[in-house]
């Protein structure tokens, strides 16, 4: 994919942006995969403007039109897996079985909301008054803008695309800036589906122009957002101010309790797929490793030794576990709170080290960090990367109250072989989404995902919950006499 600028595509036509930006291979920076047309502000409204002149006609049309342009797009998704998966690695680094099976997942969701084209719009009820009809019908709200993170570059795109175009609404879709390459391969399947011109709308660019733009923009019904708490708030704020919908998923510092009476082995097979995997570059990944008394020190052992044996290096290799950092930027950070850490006394009692590969990247080896203050920034703030802190309490009540001491809310785990701990544990978790013997990490993507406290705000997105943003409620009373 290199040559000529990929473009954005506005109202059915493919079109240059002011600027482009290039893409690099965080595995090999020597691999500039091309460069991404840059969308102005004013070509952002030009998009939005197509697609509220697109709406009428999309919110009227059959669902048969729209079950099978979705069903195309996830049909085609599948076929692509490979070739789309070794994009996906390439320009995000997740490795290349990770990759895939986002580029499977994306397919999926695709062919899950084309069936929820076709399912019931609404409810019968009896009215509490003789000779009145009562039902409550839905409703597609308008434009929405669709902005998404760089981690996961094809299945959050497509669990927020596929259910706007499902239920009747139109799209203006902007992604990360680090990852346009999987969004343009998506966006050019989507533009082959047969939608009418202006239904979807595709914009590359900056936060500041696009973003904010899309945020602004009055004909913009709604918008559904995935990144930072920070960015999130200050989306929601300003959507609040205009009287939009909004659907914010944002930051998480995760949990996972490990008690005296789990399976070691178990135990710490969840703290590597949960903490490591992905590069730790996940909103669900399981920073905080809390940990009591009688197994800690067996598990620090067991953990220490296991990321040291983890292979780090180029993406796509096939013998690589873990893939580099996103960018220079991510990495800066990730090094930062390591080496802040360390001056604040805390123990890395493995990895936090550059590590050298066959091509220049951003790689990182994985950190497991022990000693550490439950009030330092290692603990409280989401870093976004291959880094976790193992911290000791004494029982079970102890590490309930440290997994819920935290301002996020998004996921969290406990592994144990305790009944009543678990059911305890399930009920009395602060957070949205709770596994069970499992990593925090890993979702299915016909239940909702969904956070609590600085986690998410708004309706859950997936499966058939996130009906509640993208459709309005309207009650209808009509009279018999």
């Amino acid at each position: 994919m290199t040559g000529n600028p990929f473009p954005n595509y506005i109202s059915g036509t493919w079109v240059c942006g002011n600027n482009v930006a290039a893409n690099i291979n965080p595995s090999d920076l020597d691999d500039t995969i091309g460069y991404y047309a840059q969308a102005s502000a004013l070509q952002t409204a030009e998009a939005i403007e197509c697609a509220a002149a697109a709406f009428p006609k999309w919110r009227a049309i059959s669902p048969l039109v729209r079950f099978e342009a979705l069903d195309r797009i996830g049909s085609e998704l599948l076929a692509r897996v490979d070739e789309m998966g070794d994009m996906l690695a390439r320009e995000e680094g997740k490795t290349l079985p990770e990759a895939k099976a986002e580029v499977h997942r994306a397919g999926h969701l695709f062919k899950y909301f084309a069936a929820e084209a076709y399912r019931t719009n609404g409810e019968m009820y009896q009215s509490l008054r003789e000779g009145v009809s009562l039902k409550v019908v839905r409703e597609p709200i308008g434009v929405v803008g669709v902005i998404t993170p760089w981690n996961f570059p094809l299945a959050i795109p497509a669990w927020k695309i596929a259910p706007a175009l499902a239920y009747g609404n139109t799209v203006v879709f902007k992604p990360a800036e680090l990852v346009p390459a999987s969004a343009w391969m998506l966006s050019d399947i989507i533009a082959r589906a047969g939608l009418p011109a202006g239904v979807f709308n595709f914009v590359m660019g900056t936060g500041g122009d696009v973003g904010g733009a899309i945020v602004a923009h009055p004909d913009v019904s709604g918008v559904t957002f995935t990144g930072s708490t920070p960015v999130g708030r200050k989306i929601g704020a300003a959507l609040f101010a205009r009287g939009a919908k909004m659907q914010l998923e944002m930051g998480g510092k995760n949990p996972l309790v490990v008690l005296d009476d789990a399976d070691l082995d178990l135990a710490v097979h969840c703290a590597i797929q949960g903490s490591y995997y992905s590069t730790g570059q996940r909103c669900t990944a399981s920073s905080r490793l809390i940990v009591t008394a009688g197994i800690y020190e067996k598990f620090v052992e067991r953990l220490s030794a296991s990321v040291k044996k983890l292979k780090v290096g180029d993406a796509r290799v096939s013998t690589t576990q873990i893939g580099p950092v996103v960018s220079k930027a991510q990495l800066v950070q990730d090094k930062k709170y390591i080496k802040e850490a360390i001056a604040d006394g805390a123990t890395l009692a493995a990895g936090g080290n550059d590590v050298t590969s066959t091509t220049p990247g951003y790689y990182l080896s994985p950190a497991v960090f022990t000693d550490v203050s439950p009030k330092s920034a290692l603990v409280r703030d989401e870093i976004f990367g291959p880094i976790a802190a193992v911290l000791r309490v004494s029982d079970y009540d102890a590490a309930l109250e440290s997994a819920n001491d935290c301002e996020f809310g998004l996921s969290a785990g406990i592994v144990s072989r305790d009944t009543a701990k678990i059911d305890h544990f399930s009920q009395n978790s602060e957070a949205g989404m709770i596994q069970i013997n499992l990593p925090t990490a890993g979702m299915d993507f016909h239940a909702p995902f969904t956070g609590r406290k600085g986690s998410s705000y708004g309706a859950p997105e997936k499966g058939s919950y996130t009906r509640e943003f993208f459709t309005a409620a309207k009650v209808v009373h009509e009279g018999r006499g």
